[in-house]
């Protein structure tokens, strides 16, 4: 990540006071519009206990045909090995003995994970349907319980394919569409705030939760390329910030999701092209990974994004194109983009200076709006997700920016 000059130092534009107090008075405006433009906050599960943290503590202490069990942090590289040497019978047994474990482990054979996810599925909705009941719980703890297990009950629907779910604190989920294990390109999507179990889709304004952005998004590409062999991921598998505070403001989940998010990309089966499509604050997380991304990583790409963590692209040090796009309704750009002592995520990277290709966002409808149906935004998303850049359309600031893009068809 970037790093800025502190206040007061000799190469610090903050010597001014002048310029301290406008910069203070900036990062309070951040605030003030986060307060105000929907990044509410979304209360926790006060002290439920974690189902996972106790999944990892009896993974560590277990084993199979006589062995010890590898570390679950290991590299994906690792732990697909480890699973190539077992036998069917043997990874099933681990799958449901285990499933908070192997449902989220970056390596396993997809088709494990998947079963190990829906058992995992069940058990929560379980835990969820018997809080419903809780008369220790106050109506709104009855309430919430109630809308956990409706949420785990449409994630188990359908043959839906979870690649990663934990339901401890606010919850964590992924989702594939399409078929990953023979894809030549998969699409990544990183959504922002207040992104949880619970608002991992939705069934209002669809498009502006995860599952509905990648839901979209994979529509699209089908129908640019329908001989692609395409899938997108709705990757909602780390702790955004909730609501209001200094969490939005920062860096720090950014840089725990990074790791997530880097992680995700190594386990990525075969050798297909990776293209993430980061929204909000998922921009930032983007940002912060792309220095040590996989080089499988050919495309990324932001919308209403409040900063990369970076001056420049050159900053991100990454081989992939960076991309951006705002919508002239979205009011992430009234935010000021800076970064002073931490608060702020720096550059905006739909600035001429900061060096990203821009895409035209035409018909976003504001923050929320990038991956509705129909839009021009959408339609680049696609087109990149593909590989297929001759019909980008470029913002009008940047009418070139698709100029010299090659990518393997």
């Amino acid at each position: 990540m970037t790093s800025f000059p502190e206040l007061g130092s000799p190469s610090s534009p903050w010597t001014n006071t002048a310029t301290v107090w406008r910069a203070l008075l900036a990062l309070t405006v951040v605030f003030v519009m986060l307060a105000t433009t929907g990044w509410t906050a979304v209360r926790g599960r006060g002290g439920a206990a974690d189902p996972r943290r106790a999944a990892l503590t009896a993974w560590l202490h277990g084993s199979v045909a006589g062995h010890p069990l590898p570390s679950p942090y290991a590299d994906p590289g690792v732990l697909g090995r480890f699973f190539a040497t077992l036998s069917g019978t043997d990874r099933t047994r681990l799958a449901d003995r285990y499933p908070l474990v192997v449902g989220n482990l970056n390596g396993a054979p997809l088709s494990l994970r998947y079963r190990a996810n829906r058992t995992a599925l069940t058990q929560a909705r379980t835990v969820e349907e018997h809080r419903t009941r809780d008369n220790g719980l106050t109506p709104a703890g009855r309430y919430e319980a109630k809308r956990r297990m409706h949420r785990f009950d449409s994630l188990l629907s359908h043959d839906r394919q979870i690649l990663a779910f934990d339901p401890s604190g606010s919850g964590r989920a992924a989702e594939v569409l399409g078929d990953l294990e023979r894809a030549e390109r998969v699409s990544v999507v990183v959504p922002g705030v207040d992104t949880n179990v619970l608002t991992f889709e939705k069934s209002g304004r669809p498009y502006a939760a995860p599952v509905g952005m990648a839901d979209a998004l994979y529509t699209t590409e089908r129908s640019i390329r329908p001989a692609a062999r395409t899938a997108v991921i709705a990757w909602a598998d780390y702790t955004s910030p909730a609501g209001v505070g200094v969490d939005a403001a920062t860096g720090k989940l950014a840089a725990e999701g990074a790791l997530r998010l880097r992680a995700l990309v190594r386990g990525l089966p075969g050798g297909s092209s990776v293209s993430l499509f980061c929204h909000s604050y998922g921009s930032v997380v983007c940002g912060v990974a792309a220095r040590d991304l996989d080089p499988r990583v050919t495309d990324i790409a932001v919308a209403g994004s409040p900063g990369m963590r970076a001056r420049h692209v050159s900053d991100l040090h990454t081989s992939a194109r960076i991309w951006a796009m705002r919508d002239a309704d979205d009011w992430i750009g009234d935010v000021p983009h800076l970064e002073v002592g931490g608060l702020g995520h720096g550059a905006d990277p739909v600035s001429s200076g900061f060096g990203a290709r821009l895409l035209s966002a035409a018909d976003a409808d504001g923050h929320a709006g990038y991956f509705a149906p129909g839009t021009v935004s959408l339609a680049n998303f696609a087109r990149l997700g593909t590989g297929d850049t001759s019909g980008i359309r470029c913002s009008p600031s940047d009418t070139d920016c698709a100029a010299g893009t090659t990518v393997p068809r």
